[in-house]
């Protein structure tokens, strides 16, 4: 049998990686990713942020009315 150092982490107690959200699709608007560092959410330019036109989703947002957009930077 080996021995196991006192802290040493069992296969069951590591952490396991984090899973994308499943709301993670772009939309044509989006820049990245919703959640990417770096980033922040804006209004629409095409529906300002009604999430609608003539009726029907708008194609550039997806129906949110919302965008992902990066910020800052140089």
């Amino acid at each position: 049998m080996r021995n196991k150092a006192p802290n040493s982490q069992s296969a069951k107690s590591r952490a396991k990686p984090q899973m994308q959200p499943a709301n993670s699709m772009l939309n044509p608007g989006d820049e990245a990713a919703r959640g990417t560092p770096g980033t922040g959410d804006d209004i629409c330019p095409e529906c300002g942020g009604e999430g609608r036109i003539d009726g029907s989703p708008c194609p550039n947002c997806g129906g949110g009315g919302i965008i992902t957009r990066a910020i800052g930077g140089a």
